[in-house]
């Protein structure tokens, strides 16, 4: 359960840190005059935070779902962060496209997309780095 809960504060860290950007540094940054890499990071860093918990979330169902048993096979847990990522990379990148608005008023700009995969890159690399397992879920039970 350690895993999930590591997973689970980072995930809760992003979020603040999303809250922190929106409120406070992004009206900050475009009302003053800074250098344009400062404009672009603070309009796209929601993106960022979006890939981020996005994989995160689509891991936690995928490893409760595989301790559940609702399939005929236990899954390797390397398979759920893979599909998680790419799940989640398809949400972020078919939104950033423009083919659903499920995640709001989205305008087109490569540098979101950017921002993007790079959150679900490192959030990838993350997962298969810390290798939160799915017995966690079934511990103490």
């Amino acid at each position: 359960m350690n895993d999930i809960l590591k997973l689970a504060r980072i995930q809760i860290g992003v979020i603040i840190l999303f809250i922190f950007n929106k409120l406070l540094l992004r009206p900050y940054v475009l009302e003053n005059e800074f250098p344009m890499f400062f404009k672009i990071f603070v309009l796209s860093f929601p993106n960022f935070c979006e890939a981020i918990i996005g994989t995160l979330s689509i891991t936690y169902i995928g490893l409760y779902i595989n301790s559940k048993s609702f399939i005929m096979s236990k899954l390797n847990e390397q398979h759920i962060y893979l599909f998680a990522t790419i799940a989640a990379g398809i949400y972020v990148i078919l939104q950033e496209i423009k083919i659903h608005n499920l995640g709001g008023k989205n305008t087109y700009d490569p540098y979101d997309v950017l921002f993007s995969l790079m959150g679900l890159i490192i959030t990838c690399f993350f997962l298969f780095y810390m290798k939160p397992k799915v017995d966690e879920f079934t511990s103490n039970r």
